[in-house]
């Protein structure tokens, strides 16, 4: 662990990275080698469900199969996809948030709470991402104080005007949240959540998601901090609120891309497009060239999430 003087340091040195770009055209895929309910992280992930109705290998099988589809869909749709196989003993592999890129070309690897999530972190997957980006900074030995930053599910990032959203939870540290915006010159705005069990939300990227125009947010799941983030949002964006319901149907698991025309696109599951209502679909359509789903009900029901959980953004 660095020391605070080291620390100090490193953060009056910081890069100021230039972020024009909120979307991507590129992103990472993880096929999964195993896929269960993860006992690990069932007890703060409270859209996970112990289904025991099928065994492993048919969950698996199942999750595949919809895993492939949502490959091909978004292949078919021109979006550039990298896939790399998932290792064994980490029924979460499916999904990346382990990592961040930045378009400057470089990389940060956060810190998991879940021992077997920690393992998704492996060398084969750091050395493939090694080969276009400059580790920036590992956040791993966090975990040996218990301090836990998820990636962009815990960091709801506007990257064009470098702006943060975190929702405060066991997997999403105040502390190491606060380190990682100094050092990256981003402004965090934290908040406290409140899920349909009563606990906090596990993740941020479950109840928000910013695209370059349009943010959404699950406002009446934020129990303190609400005027801040929604002030923030409005500033910045056309803003679309959801209500707990279509949370829980993982309308705030969406993710803003670009296809090979640079044309913008909103990737969600196929129950996250159902979730939403008639005039909210409208402002989707008028904000994306189009809507990317696919059926994705076995990994949101046994894995607690969905699209946007899915997708590590290369920049």
């Amino acid at each position: 662990m660095k020391s605070l003087e080291i620390l100090s340091k490193e953060l009056r040195e910081k890069k100021n990275r230039t972020m024009n770009s909120q979307s991507t055209n590129h992103v990472l895929l993880i096929r999964p080698a195993e896929f269960y309910c993860n006992d690990q992280t069932i007890e703060t992930n409270h859209y996970q469900n112990n289904d025991k109705s099928l065994s492993r290998e048919e969950t698996l099988s199942l999750a595949t199969n919809e895993f492939n589809q949502f490959e091909k869909t978004l292949i078919d749709n021109n979006i550039k996809v990298t896939t790399l196989n998932g290792n064994i003993g980490c029924p979460d592999n499916i999904f990346p948030n382990w990592a961040v890129t930045y378009s400057d070309k470089t990389m940060d690897i956060f810190s998991m709470l879940g021992k077997n999530r920690r393992l998704e972190k492996s060398q084969h997957h750091i050395d493939f991402l090694k080969e276009m980006y400059t580790l920036s900074e590992d956040y791993s030995p966090y975990e040996n104080q218990s301090l836990f930053l998820e990636g962009t599910s815990s960091l709801v990032m506007d990257r064009i005007n470098k702006i943060a959203y975190m929702g405060v939870s066991a997997r999403s540290n105040l502390e190491l949240a606060e380190i990682w915006s100094q050092k990256n010159n981003f402004t965090l705005i934290p908040f406290e959540t409140n899920s349909h069990t009563g606990g906090s939300i596990y993740h941020s990227d479950v109840m928000m998601y910013i695209g370059t125009e349009l943010a959404v947010v699950c406002e009446d799941s934020i129990k303190n901090g609400k005027s801040e983030v929604v002030e923030s949002l409005e500033r910045t964006h056309e803003l679309m609120k959801i209500n707990q319901s279509q949370l829980l149907d993982f309308c705030g698991n969406c993710i803003e891309v670009k296809d090979d025309q640079g044309r913008l696109c909103l990737i969600m599951s196929s129950k996250a497009v159902s979730g939403y209502d008639d005039s909210q679909r409208a402002i989707l359509d008028q904000s994306y060239n189009r809507i990317i789903h696919s059926d994705l009900s076995t990994i949101e029901n046994y894995g607690g999430g969905s699209a946007r959980c899915m997708i590590m953004e290369l920049y």
